[in-house]
């Protein structure tokens, strides 16, 4: 084929993460017109469409009215894909009428418009009207994830993001088939999320950040809600963290009766760790606890809470049991399943519980353990997949306490044998943290974020058979034109061959 809509089709081999099976067929190609429809035979869809929708009216101009009736040209959302697609997976067929996406589930139909959105042209991105074509290169294409949890997670305690910016970054993550998003929103800096029962914790620990900033630098529980309602549109579940029992001087500096001494502590705003504990042997502590979960658990259906657990350097290891052994089970009442760093799993057999590995090792005897056991295990190793970490000794922007970590290092670790003792049936998935002790805007958040959250979601997403990073950069490079076209200011790696 030749002529001007072969050269606009997107290539199927630009795609991340990359699918299971993808059969191109030459002899098909499938523009979208004025009069196309998004049609459902699926009501578990519906939100899906909006989502797709939303993101091709702005750029095409056209209607794209969602129907659920099935007929005619456009863009067809059905249920019953082939049973290996499992719960998050999906079939996309493309016609030289319809692009035709089967799937089990709305978590799947989210990946399938993620797919179909790389095979239009960049310019598909725009928020303002572009002209056509919307060639799709014909194609058959099965697909579904290595793991079950692709993360990202955001740090707005040590610079506080406004909801705008959040959403902002949940758009960008939703594109790479990323479906959780954990929101880190307690620290030594600052305390994020208003607890209505403790009214000080947002009015006084919310006022600062690191560097000095003042103001009301939190989230309503209304604003929280309407960010778990915007992730939920995108396929994302959001995991809220408290981290404790370190981590903790902002609630320190808001309550005197969370001391042990009774005296509040000063407002902080450097970056150093580990000098805070919540008073491990008063009860008080545990009330304060339970008062927070009880609330955040009430606004967050997703299943997991996130109780921190790093770093507690002032806290004895004795103490730190004693505080997970209270803890633990304030979660499990009010409906929730506990995760954590890694260090909070030593405190407990229970293997419901998910443990997040944060180290620079290769070993850790207390996670390996708990994977024996059955535990699932997140891995977020900091020298692998930190996104704060800099690129390279120039790069202006982060921390290199875990190293540098250059593209090729983000990619070059295979997630389901990389930790001693933790197999590939272990490993529950791959999440990639993005601590903010540098990081005050949006353009830092993704010079620091993208390319390395594109390969975060590879490697959470594609079979390990396919890791090769001379195949990989390619495909990652392809992606310049979108990020070009929706405004992301990444960092353009000479590892990476970028497409113009």
């Amino acid at each position: 084929m030749t002529g001007p809509t072969a050269q606009a089709a997107t290539p199927l081999q630009e795609l991340v993460p990359q699918p299971v099976q993808v059969q191109p067929r030459a002899d098909i190609t499938f523009s979208l017109t004025a009069t196309a429809k998004i049609q459902l035979g699926t009501g578990t869809a519906r939100k899906p469409a909006e989502l797709l929708a939303s993101i091709l009216r702005p750029s095409t101009g056209y209607a794209l009215p969602i129907t659920d009736e099935v007929t005619g040209d456009g863009i067809v959302l059905l249920d019953n894909a082939d049973p290996k697609t499992g719960e998050e997976g999906y079939q996309l067929d493309v016609t030289p009428k319809q692009v035709i996406i089967r799937a089990n589930s709305a978590a799947g139909h989210f990946n399938g418009i993620a797919t179909l959105r790389q095979l239009l042209p960049p310019k598909a991105e725009a928020k303002t009207r572009q002209p056509g074509p919307w060639t799709v290169s014909g194609a058959s294409i099965l697909d579904h994830p290595r793991y079950q949890h692709r993360g990202a997670m955001l740090d707005v305690a040590r610079h506080f993001f406004t909801p705008d910016q959040v959403k902002r970054y949940l758009d960008q993550i939703a594109a790479y088939k990323i479906n959780y998003f954990h929101l880190h929103l307690s620290d030594d800096q600052g305390w994020r999320l208003e607890i209505k029962s403790w009214p000080d914790l947002t009015r006084i620990g919310g006022s600062t950040e690191v560097g000095g900033r003042k103001g009301q630098l939190h989230y309503t529980q209304e604003q929280y809600e309407d960010l778990v309602a915007y992730a939920a549109n995108r396929g994302i579940t959001v995991i809220p963290e408290f981290d404790m029992p370190g981590h903790t001087n902002a609630a320190l500096a808001s309550y005197a009766e969370l001391n042990c001494d009774g005296r509040k502590r000063p407002l902080y705003t450097g970056t150093d760790v580990g000098f805070s504990s919540l008073c491990i042997s008063k009860d008080i502590t545990y009330k304060f606890v339970d008062d927070v979960v009880r609330e955040v658990s009430a606004i967050t259906p997703g299943q997991y809470f996130h109780i921190g657990g790093d770093e507690a350097h002032s806290t004895s290891d004795a103490d730190f049991v004693k505080f997970m052994n209270r803890v633990l089970p304030i979660v499990k009442k009010y409906g929730k399943t506990t995760t954590g760093w890694h260090e909070f799993i030593k405190t407990t057999k229970d293997t419901t519980l998910v443990p997040q590995f944060w180290g620079t090792e290769t070993s850790d005897a207390n996670v390996a353990a708990a994977a024996q056991r059955g535990n699932e295990i997140l891995m977020s190793p900091a020298n692998r997949i930190y996104l704060d970490m800099k690129y390279n000794k120039n790069t202006k922007l982060g921390q290199d306490w875990a190293g540098l970590i250059e593209v090729k290092d983000s990619y070059n670790w295979n997630p389901g044998a990389y930790l001693d003792g933790v197999g590939e049936a272990s490993v529950r998935g791959v999440e990639a943290p993005l601590w903010t002790e540098t990081i005050r805007t949006s353009a830092d958040i993704e010079y620091m974020a993208f390319p390395r959250l594109a390969v975060a979601a590879e490697l959470g997403w594609a079979a390990a058979a396919t890791h090769n990073w001379d195949r990989f950069a390619p495909r990652l490079g392809a992606q310049a034109p979108r990020w070009k076209v929706q405004g992301i200011n990444y960092y353009a790696s000479s590892q990476v061959p970028w497409k113009k």
